[in-house]
């Protein structure tokens, strides 16, 4: 039997009981509240540090601590899943998470809440995958494009609300009911999976798996991206490869990842199945979702930054400007996955990056120190339009040619290929803008010795002087105003250029687009359903 053909009848042989829309919107509501404890803890940190007796800058942990436990979980996913089942797993780990975030609000220390928020981050890595692959299974091949979109919705929408709800739970509340608000949402969907969902029907022997488990990959997948992970996260901070310790980090996390992909491709029994990159779909298909992540995250960093740190916005105000984007694709995704029946997934995926490139060309153009709220948003909601065409099809085509029964080893590995794209985006873009600042600073001081520069500075020190202050105080004080306008509009610029930046990576990514295999539509399989 060919392989196509071996999927669709894996598909047909095994039903839900219930109307699958229903297990879409219960996993997908699982997925919601992993996602969203990504973000919502960020605008918490400065009450956390003060609460706690600690810096700001040793408080990130908080996120990072969560970021590294999550990233260490999601390739072992497909194992756990034939380990337990996937239903058993889904369940463990919606209850695990929620037991973990009731510890999270009671933690009396930071080094207690760095430890709850690593068990927080394990369990709640499992969601995520599982979600994809049950709702893989439990819908039809004609329908999984939707099915996608619904769980699209929880993927986008979750980092955009995150920091607003974040910062009007701490502001009014408590940072602790951060962590809190997690326990009825866990306890209702906890109660839901176990009344809805039948166990999947390629659970293997406990025994026979626990004995062919993999130890030495496993802690090589520990290791390199427990690394990859601090390295990521501190590496501005500390000057990158001017620090011996960002060094030491880069060259674990290089070791302990290649070592681990080379044992893995040998192993009889892969706890990470890096085989699978031997599909060139899935494989070109990863490589895109490397880049969505560090396209579209990077994006839920610049703009809030601009906002707060240029213009003066509060978090809250800062939040609403992505929310705006947030609700546009959230239409967007029910509208891709009715199309991605009709459509083909490559000329989908290549408008969706397409469409990227031309909203950070706009962004270039429009993003100045005197943006409006209304502008902000509406180039928001430009940035987000395309981010649908590329998620419902770039999940669903790298499934092309993946049995049932690596299902899960493949949905763990995506989400691990876009989380990692998150967080090196993210370390990429804050970088960029720190140095193009400076670089940028350099370039417009060469102005300050010019006539223009000059008079401007003696025409706001006599204003001053007007005003009431001494002749000394007011032009130090106009150096000083000029001078801090000086350092905004370098850092403005800098922002330009790492849009720039990212609109080149989405044009090279439109022509990687005609690499993926072209899906024949109406055939009953489940690439027709791109």
């Amino acid at each position: 039997m060919s392989t196509t053909g071996s999927i669709a009848f894996e598909q047909a042989a095994w039903k839900p009981r219930v109307n699958p829309w229903i297990i879409g919107v219960v996993v997908a509501l699982g997925a919601f509240m992993e996602v969203l404890d990504t973000d919502i803890a960020n605008v918490a940190l400065p009450h956390i540090a003060g609460n706690l007796g600690v810096t700001n800058s040793q408080s990130t942990w908080v996120l990072t601590s969560y970021l590294v436990a999550n990233a260490v979980v999601l390739p072992i996913t497909g194992f756990l899943a034939d380990l337990l089942g996937r239903k058993r797993l889904f369940m463990t780990c919606i209850a695990l998470f929620t037991v973990s975030s009731f510890l999270c609000g009671l933690a009396p220390s930071l080094g207690m809440l760095i430890l709850f928020r690593i068990l927080q981050g394990a369990f709640g890595g499992g969601l995520q995958p599982m979600a994809q692959a049950i709702l893989m299974d439990s819908f039809p091949p004609e329908k999984q494009g939707q099915a996608f979109a619904l769980f699209g919705v929880t993927v986008v929408i979750a980092p955009a609300i995150g920091p607003i709800l974040g910062g009007w739970i701490t502001d009014n509340y408590n940072w602790r009911w951060v962590f809190y608000i997690n326990i009825p949402v866990g306890l209702l969907t906890l109660l839901l999976v176990y009344h809805l969902l039948q166990e999947s029907p390629h659970m293997k022997s406990v025994k026979k798996q626990l004995a062919r488990f993999d130890y030495v990959g496993f802690s090589l997948l520990v290791l390199g991206v427990g690394a990859l992970q601090v390295l990521l996260d501190k590496g501005q901070e500390d000057d990158w490869f001017g620090s011996p310790f960002i060094t030491t980090l880069f060259i674990v996390a290089v070791v302990g990842l290649v070592s681990m992909a080379v044992w893995e491709w040998y192993h009889k029994a892969p706890i990470v199945d890096v085989r699978l990159f031997r599909n060139f779909n899935f494989l070109t298909a990863n490589v895109m979702f490397l880049m969505l992540g560090a396209t579209f995250f990077s994006g839920l960093v610049l703009l809030p930054q601009f906002l707060q740190n240029l213009m003066g916005y509060p978090a809250q105000t800062a939040g609403m400007v992505l929310s705006a984007g947030a609700v546009v694709m959230s239409i967007m995704l029910v509208c891709v996955g009715q199309l991605s029946a009709r459509l083909h997934a490559r000329h989908m995926i290549a408008f969706g990056w397409m469409a990227t490139a031309v909203a950070m060309y706009i962004s270039t153009r429009q993003m100045d120190l005197f943006v409006s709220f209304d502008s902000a948003a509406r180039l928001r909601i430009l940035q987000c339009v395309a981010m649908p065409f590329l998620f419902v099809p770039l999940t669903t085509a790298a499934y092309i040619g993946i049995s049932s029964a690596k299902r899960n080893n493949a949905a763990g590995l995506m989400n691990f290929t876009r989380n990692i794209g998150q967080s090196i985006g993210t370390a990429i873009v804050t970088t960029l803008v720190a140095r193009r600042a400076q670089f940028h600073q350099s370039m417009l001081s060469e102005y300050t010795n010019s006539t223009r520069f000059r008079s401007a500075i003696n025409g706001l020190a006599m204003q001053l002087h007007q005003a009431g202050l001494s002749v000394e105080e007011a032009r130090h004080q106009a150096l000083d105003r000029l001078y801090g306008m000086v350092q905004e509009q370098a850092t403005a610029i800098s922002y330009l250029d790492v849009y720039w930046l990212l609109g080149m990576f989405a044009i090279a990514m439109f022509f990687a687009s005609f690499l993926l295999k072209k899906n024949e539509l109406g055939k009953g399989e489940p690439i027709a359903m791109h």
